[in-house]
């Protein structure tokens, strides 16, 4: 038997899911045997009730197809798994009383606004004060899902935002939900869009960024834009448009047909529309203007108001896992680049008028 992450269009994982597709080739002389009890032997931190659930939610596929609980695996079957990426460290989590943002809830899932500043699940330097820490005591449960294969860390988590980003996510709080929604994500039908403030302004009001984003080759903490797919990058497809353009910066809407670690990020730098604030990314300097030392000064006020990179999950639509209704979820800009904004409209109102 082998076990292999397989490419799906071309590879095309979202940025910010936790998940990603595994492939078990099954052994010439594997013996017939359900494809729970399969599963269940090969994947950790499973149980057969969640791979059941996994199952009927349509996350498992047989040979390309959807199959039943007590389907017998044969040999030199092809089985898909939707399953947690690994981390490589596992926490326990203690649930901590920390205020939740809760724009939607009910029995099966809730919508939260995340706001910049809190870290989603436990890592390297963040082991305590996450937004997992916050959902393990707000619901209260010892059974809030994971998904097969998920590290115990990360209940209720189907996608994420980074750190510095503010704006909508969705909680599972069952574990139909938790396979559902993730299906959802994989299968690119969820609806989300984010606003960025960028540097600059644009020629087209409206455009399309298409490069490949893999590990910058010096710092390899960060990403970069690559010519092609060697080195591991991956194609990548951003679409934008502006909503507002005041000359030094402009608020535009971002669609990700692709998603990447940071690819609105990479690919705002990539064309010399950094995302304000930005200090991975190039985006923390004067990118346009002068550099006499009163606008200096007016940008690192600026950089006060909004000292994080100005980006925000502002949609979020999604078939109901339960219901099948469709939800969608609008959130209004953080104060931060709110007031940042406001700041550069009457710098650049100003300027016009003179």
């Amino acid at each position: 038997m082998s076990m292999k992450n397989e490419k799906i269009r071309e590879d095309e994982i979202l940025e910010g899911e936790t998940h990603e597709l595994t492939v078990i080739d099954v052994d010439k002389g594997q013996s017939p045997l359900r494809v729970d009890k399969f599963i269940m032997n090969r994947v950790e931190h499973t149980t057969r009730n969640k791979v059941q659930i996994a199952i009927r939610a349509g996350t498992v596929l047989v040979n390309e197809k959807t199959v039943k609980p007590n389907h017998k695996v044969k040999p030199f079957d092809t089985i898909k798994i939707l399953i947690e990426r690994q981390s490589g460290e596992v926490h326990k989590i203690i649930p901590e009383d920390i205020p939740l943002n809760i724009v939607f809830e009910d029995e099966y899932l809730m919508v939260i606004h995340k706001p910049s500043g809190m870290v989603v699940h436990p890592g390297f330097g963040n082991k305590t004060g996450t937004l997992v820490h916050a959902i393990a005591f707000h619901i209260q449960r010892d059974d809030i899902p994971v998904l097969p294969g998920n590290e115990i860390d990360r209940p209720g988590l189907v996608h994420r935002l980074d750190k510095d980003t503010s704006g909508l996510m969705v909680i599972a709080k069952t574990e139909y939900a938790m396979s559902h929604l993730a299906k959802q994500f994989f299968d690119h039908d969820i609806e989300r869009t984010y606003n960025a403030v960028v540097w600059g302004n644009f020629e087209e009001q409206e455009g399309t960024v298409e490069a490949y984003i893999g590990r910058h080759p010096r710092r390899r903490t960060i990403m970069a834009v690559h010519p092609d797919d060697s080195e591991g990058a991956k194609h990548a497809i951003t679409h934008y448009k502006v909503l507002e353009d005041m000359y030094y910066v402009s608020l535009i809407e971002c669609k990700l047909e692709t998603g990447r670690t940071h690819q609105i990020r990479v690919h705002m730098n990539h064309i010399g529309h950094q995302v304000f604030s930005d200090s991975k990314y190039d985006g923390s300097r004067v990118v346009k203007g002068t550099v006499y030392s009163k606008y200096k000064q007016f940008v690192e006020n600026c950089f006060k108001l909004c000292p994080r990179q100005a980006l925000h999950a502002k949609s979020l639509g999604f078939i109901h896992p339960h219901t099948e209704e469709k939800m969608y979820f609008e959130s209004e800009l953080p104060d931060d680049m709110i007031l940042a904004l406001d700041k550069w409209r009457s710098y650049f109102i100003n300027k016009s008028e003179k």
